[in-house]
Parts: C-alpha cells; structure tokens; sequence
C-alpha cells in the first residue's frame, strides 16, 4: 500500500485532507485541518495518537501520514 504522498508522487490523485490528530475517543478523533477542529471516525486506523497526521476523507481517517512526511507536510501547511 502506497502512502498518501507515495500516491501523489506516482501521479494517483489524493482526495484526502491532512489533519493533525489532538485527541482519541473511542473510535473517534478530534483532528485540526489548517486551524478547522472536527471530529472523524478513526476505526479503519490502528496505533493513532494525539500529534500524528491522517488523512481524512467523508469524515473518516483513511491513512495515516508516515513519519518521514510529516516534516514536509507541517513545511507545506506553514
């Protein structure tokens, strides 16, 4: 499975938006993209913790961003 920037690099399109995970409940976590807080369902990911990057596309996290792009990815948003 390629990553959301993998996917990107390789010419696929990437509908997702990137969010930054601030905090877990249940199956559910609170997510701030570009300064908009908004909850969204997190089951199909495993190990998330407050501070990692997801994509989030429909309201749910579909893939969580790796760390190796985090770096570029917080240099994008700035």
């Amino acid at each position: 499975m390629l990553s959301a920037v993998q996917e990107q690099e390789e010419g696929s399109m990437c509908v997702g938006l990137p969010a930054r995970v601030m905090n877990l409940k249940g199956n559910m976590a609170v997510v701030d993209a570009s300064g908009a807080k908004r909850e969204v369902d997190a089951q199909l990911l495993e190990g998330l913790e407050p501070g990692d990057y997801v994509m989030v596309h429909a309201g749910m996290a579909i893939a969580k961003i790796q760390d190796e792009e985090n770096e570029m990815l917080e240099d994008l948003l700035k």
